[in-house]
């Protein structure tokens, strides 16, 4: 099994563009479901989420092939099979091909989601609005089926009881094609689900309401085929910021946006950082920084996001004091502390929240990367950190970052796969 080795304890500098969107990938895709024809996306990225959920969409009958910089999904032949619980049970993602398959069939049928071992994560909001919409479902031990008596889901009035990004999505695709209009209160606001929207209103969706709270979707008899450029990677780019501002380097980011990374842009800014927006790129001065005590809670879109938890735990082993990270989204999500522990990281962990006293002396060491975030927080640990750090279970990390190595080495890291 491959390994990342870094040398670290040396300053992030250089320029990269930042790759395209996983977060607004996987939904696109199984949006891609609802029409019998072709989608091309543009910009979307080579990840392993992405080509597992190419081979369930392969699997359901759909052609998908890249061309160029582009991934071409083809789904005129798709049928209502169960979804292959060999590959959804390794992401989570693959459960909103429900909302696909239910707005074009009817019927949907597809074990437990799987994906990085940081919560539950149950499927509860999901269920409630596609019962809104007639579905019947059935769940057992292997996993749910729900079929649409009518054939095809109707019209709703819901209300989320939480802003669940996946339900806002998936409840937005079972939608589209649905019979009279669904009013879809207390949504997640998330700019992939902005995103989403956007790519469905140009196939021919009527979406009104996206970037708000509050989703209006009239339903249309068909959609059309398209073409779409995905927006960049949003995680990816904070988790480069940080990287860099954790080792007082000097970056510029291309495609990366400020406005969908704005909490984490205050807080560098508040700790000494220049970060200046120019365009559709983000550049970083982080040379005089000089972070201190801070509380950081993770909260829904706005607020800064639960998938930058573990890099930001990282960044304030840098600061001076004793920092606090508060987790609301997700109960499991502090494992990387003891791999960073490892380290020489002085981080206690007290129910949902860490407390993170530094400046810490990190030296590198072996660590084992254990879910996507946190795995490539600990290459950023193992940036800042003196000697060498060996980080196996790479395999996570290239679920949501193309080439972690490569990036970093255009930044001027000393880092490479073994």
């Amino acid at each position: 099994m491959s390994r990342i080795w870094i040398r670290g304890n040396v300053p992030l500098c250089g320029e990269l563009t930042i790759q395209g969107s996983k977060n607004a990938a996987l939904p696109l895709m199984a949006a891609a479901v609802l029409h019998p024809g072709k989608t091309v996306l543009w910009n979307c990225p080579r990840i392993l989420d992405v080509e597992c959920m190419s081979s369930i969409l392969r699997e359901l009958g759909c052609t998908v092939f890249r061309e160029g910089g582009a991934l071409v999904i083809d789904a005129s032949r798709a049928e209502d099979l169960p979804v292959p619980a060999r590959y959804a049970t390794r992401f989570r993602a693959s459960v909103l091909l429900t909302g696909s398959l239910l707005g074009r069939f009817g019927r949907a049928c597809l074990p437990y989601p799987g994906g990085c071992t940081i919560g539950t994560r149950p499927i509860d909001l999901h269920l409630q609005i596609f019962r809104k919409m007639g579905a019947l479902p059935q769940t057992g031990r292997e996993g749910i089926c729900l079929q649409i008596p009518q054939g095809r889901p109707a019209g709703c009035t819901a209300a989320l009881e939480f802003p669940s990004v996946g339900a806002t999505e998936n409840a937005v695709l079972g939608a589209v094609l649905a019979q009279g209009v669904t009013v879809l209160k207390n949504c997640a606001r998330e700019p992939e689900i902005t995103e989403l929207c956007r790519f469905l209103n140009e196939k021919g969706a009527r979406i009104e309401g996206a970037g708000g709270s509050v989703l209006t979707i009239t339903g249309v008899d068909s959609l059309r085929d398209s073409e779409y450029e995905l927006m960049s990677d949003r995680i990816v780019a904070g988790t480069y910021l940080l990287a860099a501002a954790g080792t007082r380097g000097q970056v510029t980011l291309h495609g990366a946006q400020e406005e969908t990374l704005r909490p984490l842009a205050d807080i560098l800014r508040g700790d000494g950082a220049s970060v200046r927006a120019v365009g559709k790129r983000i550049i970083l001065d982080a040379s005089g920084a000089h972070p201190g005590e801070r509380f950081v809670r993770t909260e829904p879109y706005p607020g800064f996001p639960t998938d930058l938890q573990s890099q930001i735990l990282v960044y304030l082993l840098t600061a001076s004091g004793a920092s606090r990270v508060e987790e609301t989204m997700f109960e499991s999500r502090f494992q990387i502390a003891a791999e960073l522990a490892k380290m020489g990281a002085d981080i206690e962990i007290e129910n949902n929240c860490a407390v993170v006293r530094g400046p810490a002396a990190l030296k590198g060491t072996a660590v084992a990367a254990r879910e996507l975030r946190g795995g490539a927080a600990l290459a950023a640990a193992g940036l800042i950190a003196g000697g060498e750090t060996a980080i196996s279970g790479s395999r996570f990390i290239k679920r949501g970052y193309e080439d972690i190595c490569r990036d970093l080495a255009a930044l001027g890291a000393d880092i490479r796969e073994i």
